[in-house]
C-alpha cells in the first residue's frame, strides 16, 4: 500500500496514524510519501504505522508521490497481488475496512477504486468536451496483470507535468479509468455512483455511503466553498451527526479541519453555529469547569448590567480591568455593595495605559492568568462604546454581545456545556453582527495586510479565510486558556497598540480577527452561538437583505456570487466603478490591463476615507 501524505507544517495529523493503524492489518507493507517536509516528531507518529517513509519534493500532488513510490519500490512490485494507491484525504476507518477488502477481493477485476463519478457533459472543469466516467483516484487498488504489464509501465513513463489542481484532475484522475479500460482492462467500484442519488457520492452523499458501510469520509465537505455545497444541498452537521454515532473519534477530525480549514468555511460547511435554550439542558454539574470572568470596565454606568451576566457563571472567579485608580474605586465600592459568592475570588487591577483598551488590558494585564492552568474557561467582556455607530445600533451590539454569551443561569451552562462535551473547542463567540453595523462583505475592514504580517510572525499556517474572518468582532467570548496561548507567543507591549502606518492601523483591531486562528494552530475549533429571541432577530434581517440582494442577480447564490466577483468592487456606484465592472465582464484583457491603476487610486480613497472616520471618531 502506498500511502500519501502532506501537511503545510510538516507535521502529520493524528488522523492519519488513525487510519494507517487500520489499513495495515489489510496490507503486507505500507510505504508512506511526504510530500515537502517531515518533523521529528511527524516521523515518529508514521513509523510504528508503516514499513518505510519517503520523503520527497512538494511537485506533481499525489499522483507524482504515487509515481516516484512506484519507481522507488521498483521489481520489488511483483512480490505482491495487489497494490493500493491512496491518500491523506479522507478520514476513516469510520466503518470497518475488512468487509470492503472481502466484497472487492472475490471480484474478478484488473482494478478498483472506493468511489467513482459518471460521466458529465460538458467537462464541469473546462466547459466544453466530456468528462469520462472514472475512479476517483484517492482510492486505486490494482491487481498483478495490470501492475505488470507494458501499458501500466507506460502510463507512469510518460505521466505528464501536473502543476495545479486542475492538471492533477484533467491529466491523471479522469483520465486513468478510461486509459485502462481501452486497453482491455477491467474495473470495479466498491460503492458505485450509479446506486446513488448524484454522480458524485463522495462528496454529495457521504451520509449514504456510511450507511452502506463505507470506511471512509472524504474531507472535502468540510473546506469545500460553502455556497456550492449549498447548491447542492450538503449539510455537513448531518454528516458529522452521523460519523460520530459510528463512533468515529471525533477529536481527530476536529483537530485537524481546526489547523487546516480557514475557519469561516469551516464554520458555514460544519453548521457551527449552536442555537440554545434559557433551560439548562446539557450541563453536567458533576464534572464542573473552573471559570474566571475578565471584565474591561471603562463605562462605570455599564458594571452593574456586566456583573450580573457574571453571575449567570457558577463557581466563576472575577477580575476586573480598568485605567484609572478613579474608576477603579468606584468599581471596587460597587462590588462591595453588591451580594456575591462566597467563595468567589475578586480583583480589581488598574492597567498603565488606555492604548489597545481591552485588548491590551486582556492579553497584557491579564497575561499571567492567561499563561497560567489556574482556569480551564475564560469570559472576556467589556464596556466600551463606539461613537461611530448610531445609538439604536450601539444599542444592539451590546444587546448581541452580552446576551448571547450570558442572558441566564440556564443559558450559560448549555454554552458551558458545549465546552464539556468537545475538549477540542477552543472559542465561542457570537456570530457577526448585522443589523445597525455593515459588517458583512468587509470583515478585515482594512486589517488583512497587517494581520498576514503577524499571521508570519507568531507562526499560525491556519489558512485565512477569503471576505471576512470568523471573528468576535465585539472582542467578547468564551474560551480556553490554551487556545490563545499562540497569540502570547509575543509578549505584547502597550506601545505596540499606538497607531501604526499612514492609515493609522490599531493593534487591537488585529488581535480580534486573529483569535480563531490562533485558536485552530493549537487544533481548536470555534463555535458560534446566539439565544432564541437573538436567532429569530438575526434570521429574518438576513432573509430579508439577501432577498433583496439577490433580486437583481439569477440563479443559485453561487451562480450570482461568481457573477459579482467577477464584476469586481463596485465603490459607491457612479461611472467609473461601473464602467470597470463593464470591462471586467465583457473585455476581461482590457480591464487587466488597466487594473493596477484603478486599485491604486482605490487604495488611495480608502485610506483617505479610513482616517477622516477615524479623525471624526475621536472630535
Amino acid at each position: 500500500m502506498v500511502y500519501v501524505v502532506w501537511d503545510r507544517r510538516g507535521e502529520v495529523e493524528d488522523y492519519i496514524p488513525f487510519a494507517l493503524a487500520g489499513l495495515r492489518e489489510h496490507a503486507a507493507r505500507v510505504l508512506v510519501v511526504v510530500n515537502g517536509s517531515l518533523s521529528a516528531e511527524g516521523r515518529a507518529k508514521l513509523e510504528p504505522v508503516s514499513d518505510e517513509i519517503l520523503v520527497r519534493e512538494n511537485r506533481g500532488f499525489d499522483i507524482w508521490a504515487h509515481k516516484d513510490a512506484l519507481d522507488h519500490v521498483g521489481a520489488g512490485l511483483s512480490e505482491f497481488d495487489e497494490v493500493l494507491l491512496t491518500n491523506d484525504t479522507w478520514f476513516g476507518p469510520v466503518r470497518p475496512y475488512g468487509p470492503v477488502f472481502e466484497r472487492m477481493g472475490a471480484e474478478s477485476v484488473h482494478f478498483w477504486g472506493m468511489t467513482d463519478h459518471a460521466r458529465e457533459e460538458p467537462n464541469p472543469f473546462t466547459g466544453e468536451g466530456v468528462l469520462d466516467y472514472h475512479l476517483q483516484s484517492f482510492w486505486i487498488a490494482v491487481r498483478r496483470e495490470m501492475f505488470l504489464s507494458e501499458a501500466w509501465a507506460e502510463y507512469w513513463r510518460d505521466l505528464p507535468v501536473m502543476p495545479g489542481y486542475f492538471d492533477a484532475v484533467l491529466k491523471h484522475e479522469a483520465v486513468f479509468t478510461e486509459h485502462f479500460l481501452s486497453r482491455g482492462f477491467s474495473s470495479g467500484v466498491a460503492y458505485p455512483s450509479a446506486d446513488y442519488p448524484t454522480d458524485h457520492p463522495a462528496l454529495f452523499n457521504a451520509d449514504l455511503l456510511l450507511a452502506d458501510g463505507c470506511p471512509v469520509l472524504k474531507r472535502r465537505p468540510f473546506f469545500h466553498y460553502p455556497t456550492f455545497l449549498d447548491r447542492h444541498g450538503v449539510i455537513g452537521r448531518e454528516i458529522l451527526q452521523k460519523v460520530a454515532a459510528y463512533d468515529y473519534p471525533m477529536p481527530l477530525l476536529w483537530e485537524d479541519l481546526a489547523r487546516n480549514v480557514p475557519p469561516k468555511t469551516l464554520n458555514a460547511d460544519a453548521a457551527m453555529l449552536e442555537v440554545l435554550p434559557e433551560i439548562d439542558v446539557s450541563y453536567d454539574p458533576e464534572r464542573p469547569l473552573r471559570i474566571v470572568a475578565i471584565l474591561n470596565i471603562t463605562n462605570v454606568d455599564m458594571a452593574d448590567e456586566m456583573l450580573d451576566r457574571v453571575d449567570h457563571l457558577p463557581g466563576a472567579d472575577l477580575v476586573i480591568t480598568t485605567n484609572e485608580e478613579r474608576r477603579a474605586e468606584k468599581i471596587r465600592r460597587l462590588l462591595a455593595e453588591r451580594p456575591h459568592p462566597a467563595d468567589r475570588r475578586t480583583e480589581v487591577r488598574v492597567v498603565p495605559s488606555k492604548l489597545g483598551r481591552h485588548m491590551s488590558a486582556f492579553l497584557i494585564g491579564c497575561r499571567d492568568i492567561l499563561l497560567s492552568d489556574d482556569y480551564d474557561l475564560v469570559l472576556k467582556l467589556h464596556s466600551k462604546r463606539s461613537s461611530k455607530k448610531s445609538h439604536n445600533a450601539s444599542r444592539y451590539f451590546t444587546r448581541h454581545q452580552f446576551e448571547n454569551l450570558s442572558s441566564s443561569p440556564g443559558y450559560v451552562a448549555n454554552v458551558l456545556a458545549l465546552f464539556q462535551k468537545e475538549p477540542g473547542l477552543g472559542v465561542v463567540f457570537p456570530p457577526m453582527v448585522h443589523i445597525g453595523i455593515p459588517t458583512m462583505g468587509q470583515g478585515w475592514s482594512g486589517y488583512r495586510p497587517l494581520i498576514e504580517d503577524f499571521v508570519e510572525e507568531l507562526g499560525i499556517k491556519v489558512p485565512l479565510d477569503d471576505v471576512s474572518p470568523l471573528a468576535p468582532l465585539g472582542g467578547m467570548f468564551f474560551a480556553r486558556p490554551e487556545a490563545l496561548r499562540v497569540l502570547l507567543r509575543r509578549e505584547w507591549t502597550y506601545d505596540d497598540y499606538a497607531p501604526k502606518g499612514k492609515d493609522r492601523l490599531l493593534l487591537g483591531p488585529v488581535q480580534e480577527r486573529l483569535i480563531a486562528y490562533a485558536a485552530g494552530e493549537s487544533g481548536m475549533h470555534c463555535r458560534t452561538v446566539l439565544n432564541a429571541e437573538h436567532a429569530d432577530i438575526s434570521h429574518t434581517a438576513i432573509e430579508f437583505k439577501l432577498d433583496q440582494l439577490s433580486s437583481t442577480t439569477p440563479g443559485y447564490p453561487i451562480d450570482q456570487i461568481q457573477f459579482l466577483h467577477r464584476a469586481g468592487w463596485t465603490g459607491r456606484g457612479g461611472a467609473v466603478p461601473l464602467a470597470r465592472m463593464y470591462l471586467r465582464l465583457n473585455h476581461p484583457r482590457v480591464s487587466h490591463a488597466i487594473d493596477p491603476v484603478y486599485q491604486a487610486a482605490r487604495r488611495a480613497v480608502i485610506r483617505a476615507r479610513v482616517l477622516n472616520d477615524r479623525l471624526r471618531g475621536r472630535s
